[in-house]
């Protein structure tokens, strides 16, 4: 399909697309599934997180990791975080492509240093949230996040949007956590601290290639000049739930094969 050049026209045929795939449907074959399998507000937190900053490859190996991760913490992921012992920590053998057992050991202890001494992950990211972005926030709680004593080469995990970088994977994690349209999708579990006004598209190879081919997106780099090219248009189409257009270009993209 080429190019629509009505404005109109292209909304309507994405709006389509994003009814299309929104649906409870699409939590079989995604990521998203894991943080579905909890109930309390700080195990789906950090199931999505974990699953989220693992989230890039081949989508069957995340999920299979993904699941790992979850059985490693005894199918309880806050209370493995907060209550594991340094002898579990060191006895934990995992690995995803780059992130490895010592990844893991730093991660979860720098999560419980994020719910013991700042309030959970909703507190952090909404404390340093803009009206009309969450970049410099998600720059903030990398800082955060990284602030005790950490192993170096587990901060390549995080990305900062304000060293040049999408942050697909926490704009993904964001995304799952804020947005709330009663479609069975995203978990909404943020309820009012964030909007989803607020929220920037998770960049992908697949969303940003169909961005380019409908005329949205002119940057060739998935970064974050281009995520702030790409939102510009997004909130035209919707101000208030302009990332709900993540499910449109992703689906075109990685199921289509538009």
């Amino acid at each position: 399909m080429k190019k629509i050049d009505d404005f109109n026209l292209l909304k309507e045929f994405l709006d389509e697309k994003v009814d299309k795939f929104n649906r409870v449907e699409f939590i079989e074959n995604d990521p998203i599934q894991i943080p579905h399998k909890f109930s309390k507000k700080e195990d789906v937190e950090i199931s999505g997180f974990l699953t989220a900053t693992i989230s890039w490859g081949n989508r069957k190996s995340i999920l299979n990791n993904s699941y790992k991760l979850i059985e490693m913490m005894e199918n309880s992921p806050y209370d493995y975080v907060m209550n594991c012992s340094q002898v579990e920590l060191n006895n934990l053998k995992f690995v995803h492509r780059t992130f490895n057992s010592d990844d893991l050991r730093t991660f979860i202890l720098c999560l419980r240093n994020i719910y013991n001494e700042y309030g959970g992950l909703e507190k952090v990211f909404s404390s340093h949230s803009h009206s009309n972005s969450m970049q410099f926030s998600i720059s903030e709680f990398k800082r955060i996040f990284f602030s005790i004593d950490h192993l170096e080469r587990s901060k390549k995990h995080i990305s900062d949007p304000l060293s040049g970088s999408s942050a697909k994977r926490l704009n993904m994690m964001l995304r799952w956590f804020v947005r709330n349209d009663n479609r069975g999708v995203d978990l909404g579990i943020w309820k009012g601290s964030i909007k989803a006004s607020q929220l920037s598209l998770p960049l992908d190879v697949h969303t940003g290639n169909i961005a380019r081919k409908l005329g949205i997106l002119k940057r060739n780099q998935n970064d974050a000049k281009a995520v702030n090219e790409i939102d510009s248009i997004l909130r035209i189409f919707d101000p208030i739930d302009p990332i709900k257009y993540d499910f449109a270009l992703f689906g075109l993209g990685a199921i289509e094969k538009f």
